[in-house]
């Protein structure tokens, strides 16, 4: 392990090499959304003397743990001096290769770049730099506040990608040449950037696994600052949430989960007609991002990560049909979509399709049809100890097979195909950010065609046409 030290634009920065691989650490893209910054647009960081540390990863936003008995990732002692990025790079010399820019997921509330199944070493060894970072969560990224800039979460990823374009030249990247990749949140995130003009020309290749549904309307978003107010006991405006620290806005971030309002995530993406104008499939039909090239794909069985442990049998399939928005009659629907198959299967399938296999296909279908480059995949390998679950597919993009994140999805010892697998898609990935093309044929509206990832992957037309009926009957 050896040192090196980079030029950036606001200093210089001093990181480690290993195996052929650059690390540097904890670089601030924005300043400290602290004090009068708080609850406000990021702003530009302050330049340094000296060169700066970048061996140790930066603070996490304020978050709660995203489990019982999960440690936490934040602690009230760390601050808020969270926007900061990571970049790995294997050629620090090269100046032109292409560069992957990494948005963690999270339901919004939760997650950080430090996390350790987001080092991206074995990745960046595919010939790619790669860069992750923080963004503001939960209510300090997504809360609505009146007389504030909403979707600040979104407002710090921009001003990410600002600073890839600005420095990353000096880590050996191509600023003209950059993919954004994304899960869950994350992929969500990727496609509204790809929808928002203040994004534009920040990157030309995305993407996006597994993009989920869940935006909220101005009002929706006013109820749960409410909520949140009441819970706390201050006014609902920017004074009576400034006065607080985090973690007392972390101790009631969960009180609107319940009635009209119940989810995983009291937040995301707002509708401010600004940034955010709707889904992403919307502005996407009308010809947003057609220009940025996408690959966008969801795990065969999402459900199976979503709600890890959760027992189907003996679920009422039509309530289910009912409370997602399909009317209790599509029950029978999707028995007859997908016969022989019994309610418990099929519940997750129903789920699978609603939270984000459905939402994902919207997207691909939308870039195709404004005539956009589109490419599709159905991740469905059976290995892992969740099945083909929502976030299986993570640990396959950086290698990763040791980490606490990889053992609850793939189990422990990692699955025979785990290594081999892992590197056919990073090759893929790493192809698609290089030329824009993974390998495997585009979809597009006629033959829809999509990479199945399994032990052999495999083209095949799209693999959920029973449920894409069910959907398209019912305006889905």
């Amino acid at each position: 392990m050896t040192d090196t030290v980079v030029k950036t634009a606001l200093g210089l920065v001093r990181g480690r090499e290993e195996d052929g691989v650059a690390a540097f650490k904890g670089i601030p893209f924005a300043a400290a959304p602290e004090g009068p910054l708080r609850f406000q647009p990021p702003a530009r960081p302050a330049a340094w003397d000296g060169v700066r540390d970048a061996s140790a990863f930066g603070p996490a936003p304020p978050q709660a743990p995203p489990a019982p008995g999960v440690p936490p990732i934040w602690r009230p002692g760390d601050g808020m001096d969270c926007l900061t990025l990571n970049v790995w790079t294997p050629d620090l010399g090269a100046g032109r290769l292409p560069v992957m820019v990494w948005i963690h997921g999270g339901m919004w509330k939760t997650g950080s770049s430090s996390m350790p199944h987001f080092d991206a070493a074995t990745l960046a060894r595919s010939g790619v730099v790669v860069v992750t970072f923080n963004y503001r969560v939960g209510f300090e990224g997504f809360g609505h506040l009146p007389g504030v800039l909403d979707n600040r979460g979104l407002r710090d990823q921009i001003a990410a990608l600002e600073w890839v374009r600005r420095d990353i030249a000096a880590f050996g990247g191509d600023p003209g040449n950059v993919t954004v990749v994304g899960h869950s949140a994350g992929a969500a995130s990727v496609a509204l950037l790809m929808a928002a003009p203040a994004a534009k020309d920040l990157f030309g290749r995305a993407i996006a696994q597994s993009v989920p549904d869940g935006y909220r309307d101005v009002a929706d978003a006013e109820r749960v600052t409410g909520t949140l107010a009441a819970a706390a006991g201050v006014r609902a405006s920017l004074e009576g949430f400034a006065a607080l620290p985090p973690e007392a806005i972390l101790a009631v971030q969960d009180a609107p989960l319940t009635g009209p309002q119940a989810g995983m995530s009291a937040f995301g993406p707002v509708v401010d007609g600004d940034l955010v104008t709707g889904p992403p499939w919307e502005a996407m039909r009308e010809g947003a991002g057609r220009e940025v090239d996408l690959i966008c794909g969801f795990t065969h069985e999402e459900y199976r990560g979503i709600a890890p442990g959760f027992d189907p049998s003996g679920v009422d399939l039509a309530a289910v049909a009912a409370a997602i928005g399909l009317g209790q009659d599509a029950a029978d629907a999707y028995r007859a979509a997908h016969p022989g198959r019994g309610d418990a299967d099929l519940f997750v399938v129903m789920m699978s399709d609603a939270l984000v296999r459905m939402p994902t296909t919207r997207v691909a279908e939308a870039h195709a049809r404004a005539g956009g480059r589109t490419w599709l995949y159905d991740f469905a390998w059976q290995g892992a100890a969740v099945g083909a679950g929502h976030g299986v597919d993570v640990p396959f993009v950086f290698g990763d097979g040791g980490s606490r994140y990889a053992a609850r999805l793939l189990g422990s010892p990692v699955p025979d195909g785990f290594a081999a697998l892992s590197e056919r898609i990073r090759t893929a990935w790493a192809a698609f950010a290089t030329s824009g093309d993974p390998g495997w044929p585009r979809f597009d509206l006629e033959h829809r065609r999509t990479r199945i990832w399994d032990t052999t992957p495999r083209d095949e037309d799209y693999p959920l046409a029973g449920s894409y009926r069910v959907w398209e009957r019912r305006g889905g």
